[in-house]
């Protein structure tokens, strides 16, 4: 049996840019992706927002990565043609009582090494955007929005030109440590193939925890819970009524209904959190968004913009996030395990990649050859 250098499972964004990482470091990378098109799942159903940084604890994985990718991730799009703006957002107050939740934001923004957040009174807020309400805002004119089918299409297209290659409907069904090293895996749906190789990366998003359940010799005491929450989001047509990103403070789970622009300039708004049953596992992915969501989604959008047309808001898409924490448990950090954390070499797993995984993907990708690097010295 050919046995392959390194395979990658998982092409959404966070995959895609593993395999160009390791592509580009001169490994011969395979891209294993359940489905008939890559990106197709969490990387196509978000918010394709560039974030700032200003939400996760200071040190953690996330922080560093957000603050660290957003830069990179502006430099490649604008050097692969990427569609992208640095539009910026506002984070509003919408009454007295949250402004100490502004200055508490601003706060971790500096730990985390966010410097730009400008605070400004309600006046000078709605100097920038005349139809908004608030007590006081955050401008963070770093953050903007990317089209996110581009870029995974850059960063397949990068790690092609490097020798990676991408098998689509190849879902993995098993992974079994050899005692010699390296990896077998079980490929396919109802004519499994078999697949030997030297490195493994687990990318597989919201199904990242059931593969590695499935696989042998890896302590299952290294799988941490899976958590999904689904997230909807409706459009309102028509010319938009802001040039920015208005973003309420966050919430558990989540960072509010937020109003986000596509890069056509259509105004979006969402995502809400809505959490799926503790035993949710594939297949039961639902997409849909219900009409009848549109009266809380009005309310939600009317506390920052009270001239929201009436009736006007239009379902959109769903997306479904692998939550690295439980339904009112504090928001938790990526976690991404190598060998040097479950003990097994040329294996890393990522779980619990939600935001800001997209802003975060290009240096995520670079961390996941890092550790495979440093485990084979």
């Amino acid at each position: 049996m050919e046995t392959l250098d390194c395979v990658v499972i998982g092409a959404g964004v966070v995959g895609l840019a593993a395999a160009r990482a390791l592509a580009r470091g001169g490994r011969e990378v395979v891209i294993l992706e359940a489905m008939d098109a890559f990106g197709t799942a969490t990387s196509a159903r978000n918010s394709e927002v560039m974030h700032a940084g200003l939400y996760y604890p200071p040190g953690s994985l996330k922080a560093r990565l957000c603050v660290t990718g957003r830069e990179r991730l502006y430099a490649y799009a604008a050097e692969r043609g990427i569609p992208h703006r640095r539009c910026g957002k506002l984070i509003v107050a919408t009454d007295d009582a949250q402004r100490p939740g502004l200055d508490a934001l601003q706060a971790r923004a500096q730990a985390c090494g966010v410097h730009d957040l400008q605070p400004l009174t309600a006046a000078q807020a709605v100097a920038l955007e005349p139809a908004l309400h608030c007590t006081a805002a955050l401008l963070s004119p770093s953050t903007g929005i990317v089209d996110s089918h581009g870029l995974m299409l850059a960063l397949l297209g990068e790690a092609q030109d490097h020798g990676a290659m991408l098998a689509l409907r190849s879902p993995v069904q098993r992974l079994q440590a050899l005692p010699g090293g390296g990896w077998a895996l079980q490929v396919g749906g109802d004519e499994l193939m078999a697949v030997q190789a030297r490195t493994v990366v687990n990318s597989a998003g919201l199904h990242a925890q059931a593969l590695a359940l499935r696989t042998e010799g890896l302590d299952a005491a290294q799988v941490p819970p899976s958590h999904w929450a689904r997230g909807h989001y409706f459009a309102l047509p028509g010319r938009p009524a802001f040039q920015r990103l208005v973003y309420p403070l966050p919430v558990p789970g989540g960072l509010g209904v937020h109003l986000t622009l596509d890069l056509a300039g259509q105004m979006r708004f969402g995502p809400d959190v809505q959490w799926l049953p503790a035993d949710a596992a594939p297949g039961d992915e639902d997409y849909h968004v219900d009409p009848a969501l549109a009266p809380a989604f009005e309310a939600a959008v009317r506390a920052y913009w009270p001239g929201l047309p009436a009736g006007q808001l239009q379902p959109a898409y769903a997306g479904l996030r692998p939550k690295p924490h439980a339904p009112g448990e504090p928001s938790a950090d990526f976690i991404v395990s190598g060998p040097a954390d479950h003990g097994l070499a040329g294996l890393v797993n990522l779980f619990g990649i939600e935001s800001p995984g997209l802003t975060a993907a290009l240096v995520l990708g670079e961390h996941v050859a890092t550790l495979l690097q440093e485990a084979e010295r």
